[in-house]
C-alpha cells in the first residue's frame, strides 16, 4: 500500500511527463482545433517574413474589372478569347495557361438560326450545292468555339485547363457514355512517366470520379492540359496544391505542372511512387517536394499583385510594350472580384486563384519551398518532449516570479528560432504543440506548487510553532520544499541540558517558587536555542534537547550547537548572579553535544506525533550530558563535533571513555570558548594534554606528577583531580591484560 501511494503521488516530473504524453498524442491525432491554431501561426510567420520578388518568368493575364468594363461581362465570346491568345502568340509569350474550362460549345442564337436554315435546305433537297456552301462558310466564320479552337491550334503553346469530380454526387447529372468521352479527351494530359519503387501505395493520392473537360473541338487543339481544382485546408484557406490526382488507372499534374512542362520544352516528368505513397516529383532537373499525398505547401510571396498583372483589354488592343510579355508564362485567369474566382490566403482573404497558379509555378521554377515533411515532423516530436521536460526540470527549481519570467523567456526564444528558421531556411516546424505544452507544464506546476505549499505550510506552523523561532519558521514557509516532514536520515548535531542537583534544589523552594525558577532558567536558555536557530525539540523537566541542522539545512550545525552550549553557560553565570542577589537557591549545570547520522521526521502515533530526531548519535549526546557529573565539567563534545569546530572553537581532550551500553569508545572533549580566547588556557591545556599521554601510557606516577602540575596552574581543576584519583587506584589495582587508556563508564 505505501508503494501504491508513493507511486501515485504527484510531483512536478510526473506532471511534466503526463502532459508531454497527452501533447504527443494530440500530436499524432492532428486535433482540428489545434491544427486550426497552428495554421493562423504559420500564416502569423509568413507575414511577419513580408514580401519577396518573383523570378520574373510569370504574368498574370487579368480578366479584371476594366476588361469587363471594355470587353462585356464574365464569360466572355469564344471570339473574345481567341482574340486575346491571338494577341499574347504575336507578344512572343513562350507558355500560356488557361484557369479556365470551356465545357459547353458556345451558345449564338444568330448562329443558331443558321444552323437550322441549312439543316431545312439540306432536308429539302432543293441539289443546290452552291447555297449549301455559303451557308457553311457563314457557320464556320460565326462559329467562335472554331476559332477558340484555330487559335489554340496555331499558338501552340496553350495549356488547357480543366477540373476533376471528386465524387458520384457531384457527377450525377453526368451519363457513363459522357463520363467515358471526358476520359478519352483528358487521358494525353496524364504524366507521361511513372516510377514505381518496392510495393507501390496509391491510396494517399486524391481518386477522382471523373474529369470536367472542355468540348471536343478545343480539346482536341490544345497539345497540353492540366487540372485547376483547389483543396483548401479546414479553416478554408488555401496553404496546400494538389500536384497529382488519380482518375482510372492514370495520375494527371495539375495546371502548375502541366505549364511548366509547356514552358520548359517538354523534358522529361517523372512521377515517383513508393510504399508511403508519393515521394517525389522530378521535371528536368527540378525537384518538387510533395508528401505522400502528391501536396505541395505554397509559399506565398506576398499579397495580390506580387505577380505582374495586364488587363487582357490591354493585351488585346495591343497597349503594352513589345518586349513585355516575349518568353514570359502567362496565365489567364478572373481577378475581377464580382467573378468569384477568390482564396483565402496567408496574404489576404481575397486572393485570385489565378495568381495561386503563378506562385507555385515560381516556387517551382526557383526551388523556393517551404519544407513541412517526415522529417520536421519529428523535429517537432523531439521539440515537444525536449522543451516540456526542460520546463519541467527548471521551473520547480525557482521562485514564482522568476518561474514566469523563465517561461516566458524560454517560449519567446522558441518562437524567435522557430519564425528565423521559417524565414530564412523556409522550414515550417509546428509552434503550438511545444508552446501549448511549455505553458500548460508551467500552469500545471504552478498550481501543484501552490496547494502543497499551502499544505505544508499549515503543516509547518502548527508543527513548528513551539519548537523553532518565528525567523525560521517565516525563512520555511518562503521555501517549503527545503523541509522534509517525513523521516529522513541526515548529518545533525544534538544538545542536551540538564540542571545539577535540581531534586535538593526543589526540596528547598516552594511549589510556586520553583515552577518561577524554572520558567525564568528554561526561558532564557530556551532564547539562546533560537538564538542560533535551533529546534526546541523537548523539554523533559528541568532538561533541554535542542537540534540542529533540521529541519532546515545548516552546514553549520555543529558551530551552532556549540556556541549555543557556551552561552547558555554565560547567561547561567548572570543568572545565579541575580539569584544570589534575590536570596534564591543557585544551579549548575551540564551540557552534552554530539553530532553525526539521526534519523529525524514526524515521530508518534496516527493521533499524536511530534517533529523529532531518534539514533545512536541521540544516545551518544544524552550520555555526554550526564559525564560532566564524571569530569566536574559543564559542557562535553564527542570527537565527531570537535572535528567540525575545532577551527574556531577551544577544547582539551578529556578522555577516551566507553559510555553506558556502548562498546566502541568514543574520545570526549571539554568545550572552553572561542579560540580567540586561547590564552586564557592554553598553559594548562598543554600541561593537561601531556599528563593524559602518560596517563594512556599507563605510567601512573608520572601522570601523578604531571596532573599535580595542571593543578599549580589552574587550582581546583575537577578533571586533574579525577585524573590522580584513578592513576592512584590502578596503581594499587593495575587493569588485567593489556591496557587501552579507555574508561568505561558505569552510569549514565
Amino acid at each position: 500500500m505505501e508503494r501504491l501511494k508513493k507511486t501515485l503521488r504527484i510531483t512536478p516530473m510526473k506532471i511534466t511527463l503526463f502532459v508531454v504524453l497527452i501533447a504527443l498524442i494530440l500530436f499524432f491525432m492532428d486535433v482540428s482545433f489545434f491544427q486550426f491554431m497552428e495554421f493562423k501561426a504559420l500564416d502569423i510567420r509568413m507575414l511577419s517574413r513580408g514580401n519577396a520578388d518573383p523570378g520574373g518568368e510569370t504574368v498574370i493575364v487579368a480578366v479584371d474589372e476594366k476588361s469587363l468594363a471594355e470587353l462585356g461581362q464574365w464569360p466572355w465570346p469564344r471570339a473574345t478569347m481567341s482574340r486575346l491568345i491571338d494577341a499574347l502568340k504575336k507578344y512572343n509569350v513562350k507558355a500560356i495557361g488557361l484557369d479556365v474550362v470551356f465545357a459547353e460549345p458556345e451558345k449564338n442564337e444568330g448562329l443558331k438560326a443558321i444552323k437550322d436554315i441549312a439543316r431545312e435546305v439540306k432536308k429539302s433537297h432543293m441539289g443546290n450545292a452552291r447555297l449549301e456552301n455559303l451557308l457553311d462558310q457563314k457557320i464556320r466564320s460565326i462559329e467562335s468555339d472554331d476559332a477558340l479552337a484555330r487559335s489554340i491550334r496555331e499558338a501552340q503553346n496553350v495549356t488547357l485547363g480543366y477540373f476533376f469530380l471528386i465524387s458520384p454526387s457531384e457527377a450525377q447529372h453526368l451519363t457513363p457514355q459522357m463520363i467515358e468521352k471526358s476520359k478519352e479527351k483528358t487521358v494525353r494530359f496524364k504524366y507521361p512517366v511513372i516510377q514505381f519503387n518496392g510495393r507501390p501505395n496509391d491510396k494517399p493520392i486524391l481518386h477522382t470520379y471523373s474529369p470536367v473537360s472542355n468540348i471536343d473541338i478545343i480539346s482536341e487543339a490544345g497539345a497540353n492540359g492540366g487540372y485547376f481544382n483547389a483543396f483548401p485546408d479546414p479553416d478554408g484557406a488555401y496553404r496546400r496544391s494538389l500536384l497529382l490526382v488519380k482518375y482510372g488507372e492514370h495520375y494527371y499534374p495539375s495546371l502548375a505542372v502541366a505549364l511548366l512542362m509547356q514552358y520548359l520544352d517538354w523534358p522529361m516528368c517523372v512521377l515517383r511512387i513508393g510504399e508511403l505513397g508519393v515521394e517525389g516529383i522530378t521535371l528536368k532537373d527540378l525537384e518538387i517536394p510533395v508528401n505522400e499525398s502528391g501536396s505541395l505547401l505554397i509559399n506565398y510571396l506576398g499579397p495580390v499583385k506580387t505577380f505582374p498583372h495586364y488587363s487582357a483589354t490591354d493585351i488585346i488592343h495591343h497597349r503594352l510594350a513589345p518586349d513585355v510579355l516575349t518568353n514570359k508564362i502567362a496565365i489567364v485567369g478572373a481577378t475581377a472580384i464580382g467573378i468569384f474566382d477568390m482564396r483565402v490566403t496567408p496574404f489576404s482573404p481575397v486572393f485570385p486563384g489565378v495568381e495561386i497558379h503563378a506562385t507555385i509555378v515560381d516556387n517551382i521554377l526557383h526551388q523556393n519551398f517551404l519544407h513541412h515533411s517526415g522529417w520536421t515532423e519529428f523535429i517537432d516530436f523531439f521539440s515537444i518532449i525536449a522543451f516540456g521536460l526542460v520546463m519541467g526540470i527548471v521551473i520547480p527549481k525557482v521562485r514564482a516570479i522568476r518561474g514566469v519570467c523563465l517561461c516566458l523567456a524560454i517560449i519567446g526564444i522558441y518562437v524567435i528560432a522557430n519564425t528565423y528558421i521559417l524565414t530564412h531556411f523556409n522550414i515550417w516546424l509546428n509552434v503550438v504543440y511545444p508552446i501549448l505544452t511549455m505553458m500548460t507544464i508551467y500552469l500545471g506546476i504552478t498550481v501543484y506548487r501552490y496547494i502543497r505549499e499551502e499544505r505544508e505550510r499549515k503543516k509547518i506552523r502548527g508543527a513548528f510553532q513551539y519548537y523553532l523561532a518565528s525567523s525560521v519558521i517565516n525563512e520555511m514557509l518562503k521555501d517549503p520544499s527545503k523541509l522534509k516532514l517525513s523521516g529522513d536520515k541526515k548529518d545533525l548535531s544534538v544538545l542536551f541540558s540538564d540542571i545539577r542537583g535540581f531534586t535538593s534544589i526543589s526540596e528547598k523552594l516552594s511549589p510556586e517558587e520553583l515552577v518561577h525558577l524554572l520558567n525564568e532558567y528554561l526561558t532564557a536558555m530556551t532564547d539562546i536555542v533560537f538564538k542560533y536557530d535551533g529546534l526546541l525539540d523537548k523539554y523533559m523537566g528541568d532538561a533541554i534537547m535542542a537540534v540542529y541542522g533540521a529541519p532546515l539545512e545548516q552546514p553549520d550545525h555543529a558551530l551552532r550547537a556549540c556556541r549555543t552550549a557556551l552561552d547558555m553557560v554565560k547567561e547561567l553565570k548572570k543568572l545565579q548572579v541575580k539569584w544570589n542577589e534575590e536570596g534564591r537557591p543557585t544551579m549548575d549545570i551540564g551540557i552534552g553535544i554530539n553530532s553525526g547520522d539521526m534519523v529525524v521526521g514526524n515521530m508518534g502515533s496516527l493521533m499524536r506525533f511530534d517533529y523529532t530526531v531518534m539514533g545512536d548519535s541521540v544516545n551518544l549526546g544524552s550520555r555526554l550530558e550526564g559525564t560532566n557529573k564524571e569530569y566536574g565539567t559543564n559542557i562535553i563534545i564527542s570527537e565527531f563535533t570537535y572535528q567540525a569546530v575545532k577551527d574556531v572553537l577551544f577544547c582539551r581532550e578529556l578522555d577516551s571513555v566507553r559510555v553506558k551500553g556502548k562498546i566502541r569508545p568514543v574520545r570526549i572533549y571539554e568545550l572552553l570558548g572561542d579560540h580567540t580566547e586561547a590564552g586564557q588556557w592554553r598553559e594548562f591545556t598543554t600541561l593537561f594534554e601531556e599528563a593524559l599521554a602518560l596517563y594512556k601510557a599507563a605510567k601512573w606516577d608520572e601522570a601523578i606528577a604531571a596532573f599535580q602540575m595542571v593543578l599549580d596552574v589552574r587550582s581546583g581543576d575537577p578533571p586533574s583531580i579525577l585524573y590522580i584519583k584513578r592513576c592512584r587506584e590502578l596503581k594499587e589495582n593495575p587493569p588485567a591484560g593489556s591496557w587501552d587508556g579507555v574508561y568505561t563508564m558505569t552510569r549514565k
